[in-house]
């Protein structure tokens, strides 16, 4: 096996012992300001900087459910300073105590002497033990009941899934899955019960040998990943990014993705216009980071449904992107990553007491009714399943109420229907004015403004 941190060479802040020095030197400042604000609640953080620090601090905050509307980031001269307006689901300020305080103290935590930015990268599938579930990770190519058939095979190994995170985009699926013992309720130690999975599995994403990257590899240790972070990986060393070339959807419907350089100061500008949704700074965030690029400015902004994201960049090496193969290969990435989580389909939530091969139970009655889901979370909440299903027919169309009538009867009243999907927007035509007045609204550019450290 390889490395532990296989794709992360040495980088601009790679002396470990002087780094922690300067961690325990300067300490992160979290101030949490209910008072500015009418409308939101402000989180600043200073602290010394580090690679991936800004996506250490956005992961924190979506954990906690918190909506990002807007942020101003910057970190010249080796120090970190940020401010977030952020609110609950609600669009509501937080005044919780509890979760005020849990913002402070996971936000300390994560910037300590004693973290890690970089979390360790595995390889792309495989099936990993910990002390009390193994991490299975499945790359390969998306079929209508592929998630059927995943858990249907697990089930008949006896191997319960107490969690899982499904993506699915284009024509790629990933999945993080975390399962125990049938029998004991704990990780599967056996070494040769793990080899039938990674053999069953293997073959069944493989489909008869038209699946490119299907191989699934076995470790073992303790190390964990933030779930959507790993997905986001595994999508992007697959490749699900050359798609778009392939299968260009209507411009309309495209995010805006812009990369120009800024020579006087040596960055690179990332300018995002899109729909705006749940997570979209982290997904942007992540890529930019999983891409090797630094963040050292940046001005976020998101109003009625729609996001503004502008970045100041510079690969790890120092330098701006300086071809125009790199600045493609960033745009499409950055596409990508934005539409991946994009809910595609009806979606359905159920809740009911969990049991040994629920989910192959489930996904079994959506195949038999001609539905393939599109994204998945599955979680266990004491006794408790909670699993969130986005489904649509198997050849891409919307699900009728016959449909839905049917799934219900066969799982029962706990399944929840969540809304119908959006009908797709008419393209407008839009006149020269229509420009004027959106350069006049839209948030103003930080290399615009001048607003930099010299």
């Amino acid at each position: 096996m390889s490395s532990m941190d296989e794709g992360y060479g040495p980088t601009w802040d790679s002396d470990d012992e002087y780094d922690n020095f300067i961690r325990k030197m300067n300490p992160p400042r979290i101030v949490i300001d209910n008072e500015s604000s009418a409308e939101a609640t402000i989180v600043r953080v200073d602290s010394a900087n580090e690679y991936g620090i800004l996506l250490e601090v956005i992961q924190v905050m979506i954990d906690l459910d918190l909506v990002i509307g807007k942020a101003y980031i910057t970190s010249d001269g080796g120090w970190f300073m940020d401010v977030f307006n952020v609110t609950d689901k609600e669009g509501k300020k937080i005044k919780d105590e509890e979760t005020l305080a849990q913002i402070e103290d996971y936000i300390r935590k994560s910037l300590g002497p004693d973290s890690r930015y970089i979390p360790s990268r595995r390889r792309s599938v495989g099936v990993a033990a910990a002390a009390d579930h193994n991490v299975i990770e499945l790359m390969g190519t998306d079929r209508p009941g592929l998630l059927s058939e995943v858990s249907a095979v697990l089930a008949s190994l006896k191997c319960n899934v107490v969690s899982a995170e499904i993506w699915t985009h284009k024509t790629r699926a990933a999945a993080v899955m975390r399962v125990t013992d049938e029998d004991t309720g704990l990780a599967v130690t056996d070494a040769e019960r793990l080899e039938r999975v990674r053999e069953r599995l293997s073959y069944l994403l493989r489909g008869g040998g038209l699946s490119r990257g299907a191989a699934m590899a076995v470790s073992s240790g303790t190390a964990t990943m933030h779930t959507e972070r790993r997905l986001h990986q595994m999508m992007l060393d697959d490749g699900d990014y050359e798609q778009l070339q392939r299968q260009a959807p209507e411009q309309s419907q495209r995010p805006n993705v812009t990369v120009r350089n800024w020579n006087d100061k040596d960055y690179s500008v990332v300018t995002i216009r899109c729909k705006d949704r749940s997570k979209l700074l982290f997904d942007t965030v992540c890529t930019l980071t999983d891409l090797r690029y630094v963040v050292f400015h940046a001005n976020i902004d998101a109003k009625d449904n729609q996001a503004y994201q502008e970045f100041y960049v510079r690969h790890v090496n120092g330098s701006p992107m300086n071809t125009e193969t790199e600045r493609l290969r960033v745009i499409q990435c950055l596409e990508a990553a934005i539409e991946r989580r994009v809910s595609e389909g009806v979606k359905l939530e159920l809740c009911a007491t969990d049991k040994v091969g629920l989910l192959s139970e489930v996904t079994r009655i959506f195949r038999e009714n001609s539905l393939t889901v599109t994204r998945a979370e599955v979680t266990t909440r004491g006794r408790m399943a909670v699993n969130t299903f986005y489904v649509r027919g198997s050849a891409g169309e919307a699900v009728d109420q016959k449909t839905i009538d049917s799934i219900r009867q066969a799982i029962g009243q706990n399944l929840q229907v969540k809304g119908q999907p959006e009908p797709p927007e008419p393209q407008k035509k839009e006149s020269p004015t229509w420009f004027l007045f959106a350069n006049l609204f839209r948030p103003r550019s930080l290399y615009s403004l001048g607003l930099f450290m010299h």
